[in-house]
């Protein structure tokens, strides 16, 4: 198991989050690693093009026969 990186953590926290030390020691180490993972463009992967496929027929940008 990796260890927490703390030192990350704190920089993000205090540097980028603006968080003051109360609310930076408050939060959870599972939200800390939430808010790292985002602020460093990671989290979620591009979807593939069968899925965008299916997104735009599901939610198209307009109604039918209003283009």
């Amino acid at each position: 198991m990796t260890p927490f990186p703390w030192a990350a953590a704190m920089q993000i926290g205090f540097g980028l989050l603006k968080l003051s030390p109360d609310a930076f020691w408050r939060m959870t180490p599972r939200e800390l690693a939430a808010a790292m993972t985002v602020l460093r463009g990671g989290g979620t992967e591009a979807i593939g093009r069968v899925r965008l496929s299916e997104l735009m027929q599901q939610f198209p940008d307009c109604e039918a026969g209003h283009e």
